[in-house]
């Protein structure tokens, strides 16, 4: 009786083990296929454009992000519907990448002067059937390449 009982626990721990490889191996097809859990440390994102477009009912705002070495620039642009008029803000400071594809951007100049409260933006870099995307961390807006756009 004790042989037939061990023997059931063996194979239901080999079961379970079998179960849990496979559900594993599901998970990180799917991260994967989300962009999530992809290793982008090789990734070269120097002289890259990310853009940002968002449309209100009276203006459009787009938005850049241009990153040359660990310098960086920041653009607002809005455009007025009703008048056709564009503005623009031009930040600029500097990113630090580190592991795990999390980008900071600090900008703390305004058209070249220095700005008392510096601009800062937080990005997770993912990367989906080869387009780079920045997810901004607090408002969870998807910046794209702008290399991937031009190509459309």
């Amino acid at each position: 009786m004790k042989k037939i009982f061990a023997l059931f626990l063996f194979i239901s721990a080999l079961g379970l083990k079998a179960q849990y490889g496979n559900a594993n191996i599901i998970l990180n097809l799917l991260e994967q296929k989300n962009g999530i859990n992809k290793n982008l440390d090789h990734v070269n994102i120097d002289d890259v454009k990310f853009v940002l477009i968002k449309d209100f009912d009276d203006h459009t705002e787009r938005d850049f992000v241009i990153i040359k070495g660990n310098q960086a620039t920041y653009v607002e642009v809005f455009d007025d519907k009703q008048t056709g008029e564009s503005s623009s803000n031009v930040f600029s400071g500097d990113i630090v990448r580190s592991k795990h594809q999390i980008i900071s951007l600090r900008a703390d100049k305004l058209e070249g002067k220095k700005i008392p409260i510096a601009m800062t933006k937080t990005f997770l870099m993912t990367k989906q059937k080869d387009i780079l995307y920045l997810i901004d961390f607090n408002s969870k807006e998807r910046w794209i390449e702008e290399s991937a756009i031009n190509k459309k």
